[in-house]
């Protein structure tokens, strides 16, 4: 299974730690977030090392859609149950804002950007569709119901204008060459202001985890407030041109943009460890909306999902001092990396950024997910089944779609044979 963007994209190769290491900033995680946290930094004039287990690009950053937009389904609508109006219209400026810078940097790199309207559409729940323009308009956005979208079937949908796609691992080739970077190396302990890697440590005055599902278990209670997600896609050939960027507004719905002469169709999404609909579900509407098209590709992307459904972004937790996380984008993983980076940045630069309030990782727990959470936690702990997740012990099950064992806990992914795909484990199962 590899993703179009893999296939059609050279990223440039860093060599292996091989000594310890001394930087003011050490980021862990060469993923959309850690790398633009480099970029940022490299710009400031800042001292930076950062430090990834496999390969850059090779993880979640690897397997998006590449849309780089600030509305994703019924958000909003959603987010004004949680938070008060102007937390909301925060994050949404926070959001439009990573949509700019983000565009910006994408027109100086050849990456095939190209700036789009996105839509979040239904097919027959309009009622939702117009509460959330509503709320949209109560944090300042000015969405438009349209009708007679391109899609395969008669649907209504919210137009957000200028928002873009791009090719996400050319555009990290673009950004990657020249910062500090080493590859193939696993860090798998803090102890203090020092990493632990396989290859030697490194002392950071500042670290930066930006490893998608945060790895560190005793600080921030992450493996309580937050669980992954996946979704699937497919690359057609010989389907429609629809212009825009589209994505329903039902849990689980369909999503459709074009990259070339490619249809990219997505959906099938369930929670990690959880049966959902995968790439049959995928094939089934390929048969009914675009039966003369050629699958090329197929691959499938894990989401980081919080409590509440805002990113975390800031100090670790509430005890740690110069220890820093980045997780949790939801389904806004381009938008939120550029607005982690930035926002971490400041930090690091100790400077006053108007959205720290907005996704302080510290803030209140008490949400209906957290019961939910703890809840397949505790059933998982309590089954009887090998093999087991070596990230807390969760009981794995197996996918039959991807041929990987997952954990219903936490997200964590193993090939058929134990090797660790998706973290929080960083390090392999072991098989009895």
């Amino acid at each position: 299974m590899e993703s179009l963007w893999s296939a059609t994209a050279s990223l440039p190769v860093f060599p292996r730690l091989e000594a310890d290491k001394r930087t003011d900033v050490l980021i862990i995680g060469g993923g959309m977030a850690g790398l633009l946290c480099a970029y940022l930094l490299e710009q400031a004039g800042v001292s930076y090392l950062l430090v990834e287990a496999g390969e850059i690009g090779a993880g979640v950053t690897g397997n998006t859609t590449g849309k780089i937009t600030a509305q994703h389904g019924l958000e909003y609508t959603r987010l004004l149950k949680e938070f008060p109006v102007e937390l909301v219209r925060q994050h949404w400026q926070a959001q439009t804002q990573a949509v700019e810078d983000l565009s910006r940097l994408c027109r100086k790199i050849p990456c095939d950007f190209q700036e789009k309207d996105a839509f979040v559409f239904a097919r027959d729940n309009l009622e939702a569709l117009e509460k959330e323009a509503l709320a949209m308009a109560k944090v300042g956005a000015a969405p438009e119901l349209v009708s007679d979208l391109p899609l395969p079937f008669v649907a209504q949908g919210l137009k957000i204008p200028h928002q873009g796609q791009f090719h996400p691992l050319k555009f990290l080739e673009g950004i990657a060459r020249g910062l500090h970077i080493y590859e193939h190396t696993r860090v798998l302990e803090l102890s203090g202001n020092t990493a632990v890697t396989d290859r030697g440590d490194i002392r950071g005055e500042k670290i930066i985890v930006a490893t998608h599902f945060p790895f560190l278990n005793r600080r921030g209670a992450y493996f309580l407030k937050m669980y992954q997600q996946r979704s699937y896609v497919l690359a057609l050939e010989g389907a429609a041109q629809v212009e825009g960027m589209y994505i329903e507004a039902e849990p689980g719905g369909l999503s459709f943009r074009n990259y070339g002469n490619l249809l990219l169709l997505g959906g099938g999404g369930h929670r990690t460890g959880k049966a959902g609909g995968g790439w049959e579900y995928l094939r089934q509407k390929v048969q009914r909306y675009y039966p003369a098209a050629r699958e090329c590709y197929h691959w499938a992307a894990q989401d980081c999902m919080t409590l509440d459904g805002m990113a975390y972004v800031g100090p670790y937790s509430r005890g740690t001092r110069n220890l820093y996380v980045a997780t949790g984008f939801h389904k806004w993983g381009m938008t939120g990396s550029m607005a982690a980076a930035t926002l971490l940045r400041d930090m690091v630069l100790e400077k006053e950024n108007p959205y720290a309030r907005v996704f302080a990782p510290d803030r209140p727990m008490l949400r209906p997910q957290l019961g939910v959470n703890a809840w397949e936690a505790t059933r998982s702990l309590l089954t009887f089944r090998t093999p087991r997740c070596p990230h807390l012990g969760c009981s794995l099950v197996w996918n039959p779609q991807e041929h990987a064992w997952e954990c219903p806990c936490h997200g964590s992914r193993f090939s058929q044979s134990g090797k660790v795909l998706d973290n929080p484990a960083n390090k392999n199962m072991k098989k009895k």
